[in-house]
């Protein structure tokens, strides 16, 4: 029983030998079809798999690309795209063209030009509207009156009631007034008003004023020296913000000015004048007029005391001033004749030929749409010291 046993467990344990060896055998047989399969199609099997799995990152590689991460910040492109990768272009929105108009060479000439007289606190008023000057620019073009010749430039104002967008309205109505000369017309500058006892004429420097060349918007760029500007204009470096530190009555003189012109030729309207204005010191001040041809000093005297305006005691104090201030006038007239005289003595005869080919033309604004239209209200009339003027724009 035992050696039947003993061989039966044999014959099971070389089975089970047997059947391992031809497990491995069989193992061994796929090994070598799969090689000659590889061997078939001239690439190795680790070759294949490598290429299976590049295959694999590349696809995934794009998808990242297409797709980026659901972490990444909206608006922000994937940080695993290629910095060499061109950005898709947004379409911007058309729009229509806009253009400027070109600024005209001498479009700002009259707003450079100093209003002369103006009060500080209706400067300002000046500018609120869009003047148009177009005028004056054009008299600087070929075959305009001013075209090539040497020009001096001042400004002023006149207050008018004008109509304007359905109603009346006093306005500061600016002017520019125009003095063809080989010279400057005067470098002094003339100061009166009805409160002043007499007139000042001053040096323009004493009131900060001074003739500078204008120069045209086209050569603003240019040296001021290499320019021969044909243009000056009357300009006032007194700043606005400096006025709250000049005395009152400084600050007046400003608005009392008039440009000073004197034309020997011309006999000044002063010479021939027999009026003389009284203001007579006492409490309240007496104010009037005295013409020494059709007035008598003691006839006004009556009327003032008896209008109650001068004190009865105080006739003859006035009457005596009155005479005093008549002597006076009266000597002014002859030394201003006397002065004239000499004057055109010792002139050159360059001077006196341009003296009396000296041209005055005044410019008022052009009608627009912008502006009040102040073609009734123009006037040929300049200021006491030049007179009128030859033309009227």
């Amino acid at each position: 029983m035992r050696k039947g046993t003993k061989r039966k467990a044999r014959e099971v344990g070389g089975k089970k030998g047997k059947s391992k060896e031809e497990e491995k055998a069989s193992s061994q047989e796929q090994t070598a079809t799969t090689e000659e399969t590889t061997n078939k199609n001239g690439e190795p099997a680790q070759a294949q798999a490598q290429t299976q799995t590049q295959s694999a990152a590349e696809q995934s590689e794009s998808v990242q690309k297409e797709e980026p991460k659901n972490n990444d910040k909206e608006g922000e492109p994937s940080k695993d795209v290629k910095r060499g990768a061109k950005r898709a272009k947004i379409a911007k929105p058309q729009t229509g063209t806009e253009y400027f108009p070109d600024k005209r060479n001498l479009e700002d000439l009259w707003q450079e030009v100093f209003p002369v007289g103006t009060e500080w606190d209706q400067i300002d008023m000046v500018y609120q509207y869009k003047w148009n000057f177009s005028n004056l620019e054009d008299a600087f073009e070929e075959g305009g009156e001013l075209h090539g010749k040497k020009v001096y430039l001042f400004g002023c104002t006149e207050p008018q009631l004008v109509y304007f967008q359905g109603q009346s309205k006093v306005t500061c109505i600016p002017v520019v007034v125009a003095v063809v000369s080989p010279f400057p017309p005067s470098d002094k500058i003339g100061i009166n008003s009805v409160q002043r006892e007499a007139e000042e004429i001053l040096p323009m420097k004493q009131m900060k004023m001074d003739w500078v060349p204008y120069i045209p918007l086209e050569n603003r760029e240019s040296q001021v020296e290499r320019l021969k500007s044909q243009i000056f204009i009357l300009r006032c470096t007194q700043r606005r913000a400096g006025l709250k530190h000049l005395k009152l009555e400084r600050v007046k003189k400003f608005e009392y000015c008039l440009p000073y012109f004197y034309q020997p030729f011309a006999e000044d309207e002063l010479e021939q004048s027999t009026i003389v204005q009284i203001l007579f010191p006492t409490e309240p001040p007496v104010f009037c007029e005295f013409d020494w041809e059709f007035d008598e000093p003691e006839e006004m005297a009556d009327k003032l005391v008896e209008a109650e305006e001068l004190a009865a005691d105080k006739k003859d104090e006035f009457m005596e001033f009155v005479k005093e201030k008549v002597r006076e006038g009266k000597k002014n007239n002859r030394e201003a004749r006397e002065a004239r005289k000499k004057a055109i003595q010792e002139m050159s005869e360059e001077a006196k030929a341009a003296f009396q080919s000296m041209k005055f033309y005044k410019f008022y604004p052009m009608p627009s749409p912008d502006a009040p239209d102040v073609s009734q209200v123009k006037s040929p009339f300049i200021n006491r010291y030049y007179g009128k003027a030859h033309t009227v724009f």
